[in-house]
Formats: structure tokens, C-alpha cells, sequence
């Protein structure tokens, strides 16, 4: 007889129990889930791994021997023609191989072919057809016994209320999932505010939700779609032998089957497919979650059966989180460059999508408004490919009194100076302080220095706060832009400054005190200069010597990023032939336009912003090109768009960006028909996915590098073949 479990082993259980079993009663029940996907997934491998340590509690009461959740008390219920079970899952390679040598261990030989399939982020549903006509759709429920929503299945579109046919069977119950596509998820919610109702946090939670409407007009007026992807009962008529086969006749007769599915020899190819949909993930229509192996062959699913909870012959592979639920600290504000200023909120760390984040940007007081969060509460973070992390909205259900409301201040955080609209309409606060902001000084300072400016790789964001914000006592060593190339190292010397987070400006702690993290950048502790100081110096001093192009990008001219600069320096040659230039020359000049000369003309009209450029030259700064600033080198990619996306290994974003553009290309943001070509990194990301789907042709590190050295034609000849 084994052994009782040991006290502490039998409290953490009952303790775990608890948790997922409310976790499933809010999930699949009541459609508002206060704990996300990942930390549900951790208590149950920890119930799993308590049970495999000590069997004694492994009860048929354990979630672990459950499906689902209970029915609600909202509708009538049904029994299940046949028990509808739930998956175990893998999340690695090794889960993979684990399952699939069980499987080829209970069939006695290979278990093979296998067919891989998405797996919807959605609502399960059964469907029962008696002699081709839907009679019942049901919600899974605990798997024996389920919601009846058959009204509102009646009102999804592509569900048949009639079978096609000859060959229907008298009585065929199949499964599948319901879900709201994520485009026409994102109108539902902008309808939703519009209307002041209450948003869903994602297509999943639509998609329950709108299914377990009392009102079956309301489910009509809302894009519900289904997906079959399994049987449960087939009656009066020969039965398919295989998951496949099921596939194709479910789909003859009219039933909503995806093609998104491939039936592959072994495991490899499963891997493979796997694979694939982790950096395809976001090409389907709906959200997945993972993907779905069945061993395709009936006969061999029947021989490995199934356990208390999940067939043997099918698991659910899991990719990491793209959302997780965090506790919203606090909600500050950040001073940017051109003296926007952005609320962002500060989180508890969390790991999401591989990274920890603990940061994520709000945009402005109307989109905080309208997420509906409030400090204090617990809300769901997103962070979706290589998009910045995103608050989703806030866990209403976990809401116990002591939140409060962002309140939008008044001034500037930085200087004190009332905040405004630039003009009528907009939805951005600014400092109009541009002059004397330290935020906005200190931002503009390190967008002079990057790559794609000055260059100055020596001022990055903890220097050039160091000589705008100094710490408390201190004078800062810059005013403005102007004092930049006057620096000596007498003046860099003594500076101690604050370390501050590069997204939001916000100081970083340190752990040991509590307080604000300090530094001494530029002196050691002997009192002398640092590296940091003797390198500054000399990339100052290299920087005078720079083309006219990254001078203007330099001065922080509003709408005026390389590319424009380049146009300017290529038409006038000269500083003073741009300030001096009329509204009227500067429109002339190609790819310029009325709008971006009157910002140009406007910002030499500035007399501290005419004080930079004369105190630069003074200092010997370089104000005019020999040559047109795009006259140099042969113009390979004239003529041509092209996007970067991922993360390369030998250029940064501006490098790349650079490199196209001084051979005479443009780089923009998105994806269309017009793009030449998509450079892909690391982590690529919607763009390669965007890519794939129009048929633009796609390069890796090796073949941009073609594309630099010999030109579209050569590079054409090395692009990559998307994975099928």
C-alpha cells in the first residue's frame, strides 16, 4: 500500500486545488478570468508534479482528473452525445518527444502519420446533426455535461443549419471552437467604447461572452465564426478512417474546416511545424495559442484510449504567453523630445513573451480613459511579437476598493511649466518650455548623438543625462544644445548624476539603499577623467567633421529625420542656404511639400534654435558639403522601398536604414504591394508574416548584404523562401 502523502504535500494540494478550480469556474463559466493562461498552466504542472511524487492524491476529485468547469446556471442543460475530453500539453521539444514515444510504446510500433493543427484561442462547442439537420449546439461544460446555446449557434456565420450531401451520416456530433477574428475584434471594442459599455479584454473572452448572450439578436449582430476540428459520434454511414479523412467530408458537407493543418510522417516534421506557426503565429485570422497533434489513423487512436481527462493519442502543444496579468503600481509621466508628454505605466516585473517588462507606455490620458485602468489594479500585459508591451485593460473581477484614477497633472514634471495642446484637437499634452526643459534637453541631446545623427557614441542616455540633470545641488554642464561642443573635460569632470530608465526618463532604484541609483560618469575615483571622458572628447572633436545631412538631423528640426535631411543637404549644400531659404524654395524642393517647409522655416525663425547653429560653427562644426550630400557612391536601390524588421547582427535599425538610404533607397515602416524587399531578423515578427502573405520578397543578414554589395538583381536571386 503507498504511503500517505506527507502533511505539507496534502496542504499545497488542497491549496492548488482551489485555485484552479476557481480559476476554470471564471474561465469557462462566467467569461472573465482573473489569472492568465501561464500562471493556470504553472498550478496544474505543480498539482501534476505533486501527484506524480505521491499518488495518493491523485483523487477522482483532483482537477487534474477534471474537464472544464461545471455548466452555468444561465442555461438549460445537455448531455453529451459522447464525453468531450481535454488535452494534456507539452511546451517543449522534450514534452514532444516524451508523448509521442508513450504513444509508439502503447501502439506497439509507430504511431504515426500525425496530423498538427492550430489551436484556437477560443470557446469549445459540440454540434449534433440528426439526419443532416443541426439539432443542438452545446458548450463543452465538464465534458459530460454542457451549456444549450443552440439559438445562438443558429445566428454564426458558416455554421449550416442543413448538411449537404448524399452521404451524411443519420447522426454526427462534431467539435470545434468559436471565435471572433482579431480584426473584427478590434472594431467590436471600438464599438463597445463608443457606446460607454464595458470592453473585452481579448477575442477569446468576446467570443464566450457573445456566445452565452441570453439574446440570440445580440450574438446575430456580432462576428462570430467556428472552426470543426474532430468528431464525437458518427452514425449511419461508413466511418472515415483517419482525422484527415474526417476533414475532407466534414468540409463536403458543408461544415467550416480549416486548411491550416498538415498531416506529417514523425516527429521531426511535427517540430517542424511547430516551429514554423511560433514565428508565424499572428498570420492566421484568429488567435492561437499553440498547436494542436492528433495521431491521424482511427484505428491507432483507439488502441492508445484515453485517460480520466485526455486522449493518449492527442496533445496540445503550448507556445510562451503573449499575455499575463500584473499588478498596474503607478502611473507616470514621461517629457520627450519635442515636449510631448506620455503617461506610462509602472508594473510589477513580469516575464511576458520572453522578456521581463515592467514598463509599457500609455500613450495619453484619453487612451488610459479609455482602457479603463485604474492604479492599483491587476491587469493584463501584452506583448505580441516584436510589438511594445501593451496594457490590455484591467481584471475588473480583482477590484477590491483601493484603486484610484490617473489624474493627467497640469505642469511639466521636469521644469514646472503648464502644460497645453500645440493646437485645437489634439489628444497630446506638451511642455512649451522647448528651451529650457531638462527632459526635453536631455532628449534631444541623445537623439544628436545616435547613429543616425551625430554619431557620438560616447553620449549615450545615461551621459546625456548626466549633463542635462545632474544631481541636486549641481549645475547642469548643457543649457542647451549650443554648449555641446564646448565641453572640456575641467566641466565634465565633477558631474554626478541620477541613472534613469532610457523608455520613461524614471530614476532607477537601487537595490541595496532604496534610493535613486548615482554615478560619476566621467571621473574615476581618483578625481580624474574616466574613459568615459577622454572617449567623449574625442568623438566630439570627430563629429565636427560630419556631413551636413546628420548635422541637420541633429538639431531636432521637427519631421526632419534622414531622409529629409539628406534631400535638404543634396538641393542647398550649406546651413545657411537652408535657413535662409523662403517657404516657397523649400516646397520646391522634391519629397519637401508645403507643410514640412513652413516647420523647417519656423524653427530657423527661433533665436535660441539660430544661437545652436552659430555657437557649432564657431566651435568648428562642419555647415556645408563639398559635394551633394547623395551625389557619393553608386545609387543601387534608386527608386526603391524597403522594410528592416528583427533584430540583425551586424547592423542596428538606423545602420541598415542608412546604408539603404545612401544608395539611394527609402525605408518605411510598413509593408505593402509597393515594397521591394522585407530584410528580416531575429524575432522578425507581423512584418515577415505581412511579407509572406503579399508575396514581397524577403532577405536574411547574408542576402542584404548581397543587396548592398551587387544590387536588387543579385539580391533577388538569394531570397528566402518562406516556410510552407
Amino acid at each position: 500500500m503507498t504511503a500517505e502523502a506527507p502533511d505539507d504535500a496534502r496542504k499545497r494540494h488542497a491549496e492548488v486545488s482551489e485555485l484552479v478550480e476557481e480559476a476554470r469556474w471564471r474561465y469557462y463559466v462566467l467569461d472573465d478570468p482573473t489569472v492568465s493562461d501561464a500562471q493556470f498552466d504553472q498550478w496544474f504542472r505543480e498539482l501534476l508534479e505533486l501527484e506524480e511524487n505521491d499518488p495518493t492524491l491523485r483523487t477522482p476529485d483532483s482537477p487534474t482528473q477534471k474537464v472544464g468547469a461545471p455548466p452555468s446556471g444561465d442555461f438549460a442543460k445537455v448531455q453529451h452525445v459522447a464525453r468531450m475530453e481535454s488535452l494534456d500539453n507539452a511546451f517543449n521539444e522534450a514534452d514532444m518527444a516524451a508523448w509521442s514515444a508513450r504513444a509508439e510504446r502503447l501502439a506497439e510500433g509507430d504511431a504515426g502519420p500525425y496530423l498538427c493543427e492550430l489551436k484556437i484561442d477560443g470557446l469549445a462547442i459540440a454540434l449534433v446533426y440528426r439526419d443532416g439537420k443541426l439539432e443542438r449546439g452545446a458548450t463543452r461544460g465538464d465534458g459530460r455535461t454542457g451549456d444549450d446555446v443552440t439559438p445562438n449557434v443558429r445566428t454564426i456565420q458558416g455554421v449550416p443549419h442543413r448538411l449537404q450531401g448524399d452521404d451524411v451520416p443519420s447522426l454526427v456530433e462534431v467539435r470545434g471552437e468559436v471565435y471572433i477574428p482579431v480584426a473584427d475584434f478590434a472594431k467590436l471594442n471600438e464599438q463597445l467604447g463608443a457606446e460607454g459599455k464595458p470592453l473585452f479584454a481579448n477575442p477569446r473572452n468576446a467570443a464566450a461572452g457573445t456566445l452565452r448572450q441570453k439574446d440570440p439578436r445580440i450574438t446575430a449582430q456580432r462576428p462570430l465564426r467556428m472552426i470543426v476540428h474532430g468528431i464525437g459520434v458518427w452514425e449511419g454511414a461508413e466511418e472515415p478512417k483517419a482525422q484527415s479523412d474526417v476533414y475532407d467530408r466534414l468540409r463536403a458537407f458543408g461544415l467550416p474546416v480549416s486548411d491550416l493543418y498538415r498531416v506529417v510522417a514523425g516527429l521531426a516534421e511535427v517540430n517542424a511545424f511547430i516551429e514554423h506557426y511560433r514565428v508565424h503565429r499572428h498570420d492566421p485570422a484568429y488567435e492561437i495559442d499553440g498547436v494542436v497533434v492528433k495521431v491521424d489513423n482511427f484505428r491507432t487512436q483507439r488502441e492508445l484510449g484515453s485517460t480520466s481527462r485526455a486522449p493518449r493519442w492527442a496533445i496540445a502543444y503550448k507556445y510562451p504567453p503573449e499575455e499575463v496579468n500584473t499588478k498596474l503600481l503607478d502611473i507616470h509621466v514621461g517629457v520627450g523630445r519635442t515636449g510631448r508628454v506620455t503617461p506610462f505605466a509602472v508594473m510589477e516585473p513580469i516575464v511576458v513573451a520572453g522578456s521581463t517588462v515592467e514598463r509599457a507606455t500609455l500613450h495619453n490620458a484619453a487612451v488610459v480613459k479609455a482602457k479603463g485602468v485604474l492604479i492599483g489594479d491587476t491587469v493584463v500585459l501584452r506583448k505580441a511579437g516584436d510589438v511594445i508591451p501593451e496594457i490590455v485593460g484591467p481584471v475588473l473581477a480583482l477590484r477590491d476598493g483601493s484603486e484610484r484614477e490617473f489624474v493627467m497633472p497640469t505642469h511639466c514634471p521636469a521644469c514646472g511649466t503648464a502644460l497645453a495642446y500645440e493646437k485645437e484637437g489634439d489628444a497630446d499634452l506638451r511642455c512649451p518650455n522647448a528651451q529650457h526643459c531638462p527632459a526635453q534637453l536631455r532628449e534631444r541631446v541623445f537623439f544628436a548623438a545616435r547613429r543616425n545623427a551625430l554619431d557620438i557614441g560616447g553620449l549615450g542616455y545615461v551621459a546625456a543625462t548626466a549633463l542635462t540633470q545632474p544631481v541636486a545641488g549641481q549645475e547642469p554642464v548643457l543649457r542647451t544644445e549650443a554648449d555641446l561642443f564646448d565641453l572640456t573635460l575641467d566641466k565634465l569632470i565633477p558631474i554626478r548624476s541620477i541613472v534613469r530608465d532610457q523608455d520613461t526618463g524614471a530614476p532607477k532604484i537601487d537595490e541595496k539603499t532604496g534610493e535613486p541609483k548615482v554615478v560619476s560618469l566621467f571621473s574615476n575615483a581618483n578625481g580624474e577623467p574616466s574613459m568615459a571622458a577622454l572617449s567623449l572628447r574625442e568623438q566630439l572633436e570627430a563629429a565636427k567633421d560630419k556631413e551636413l545631412w546628420r548635422v541637420l538631423v541633429a538639431l531636432s528640426i521637427r519631421h526632419v529625420g534622414p531622409p529629409t535631411a539628406r534631400v535638404l543637404a543634396s538641393a542647398l549644400r550649406s546651413i545657411d542656404a537652408v535657413m535662409n531659404a523662403s517657404v516657397e524654395e523649400l516646397a520646391a524642393i522634391k519629397d519637401i511639400g508645403p507643410n514640412m517647409a513652413a516647420t523647417i522655416k519656423e524653427w530657423f525663425e527661433v533665436g535660441w534654435h539660430r544661437e545652436i547653429v552659430e555657437r557649432w560653427r564657431a566651435a568648428g562644426v562642419r555647415m556645408e558639403d563639398d559635394e551633394p550630400a547623395q551625389a557619393t557612391g553608386p545609387k543601387t536601390l534608386e527608386g526603391l522601398t524597403l522594410v528592416v524588421t528583427g533584430t540583425l547582427e551586424g547592423y542596428t535599425r538606423d545602420s541598415a536604414a542608412l546604408e539603404i538610404e545612401s544608395r539611394g533607397g527609402k525605408v518605411a515602416g510598413s509593408v505593402s504591394k509597393k515594397t521591394a524587399f522585407v530584410v528580416v531578423g531575429e524575432n522578425a515578427g507581423s512584418k515577415y508574416d505581412k511579407a509572406v502573405s503579399l508575396g514581397v520578397p524577403i532577405l536574411d543578414e547574408q542576402g542584404f548584404g548581397v543587396l548592398l554589395e551587387q544590387g536588387p538583381e543579385a539580391a533577388a536571386g538569394v531570397a528566402v523562401e518562406p516556410e510552407p
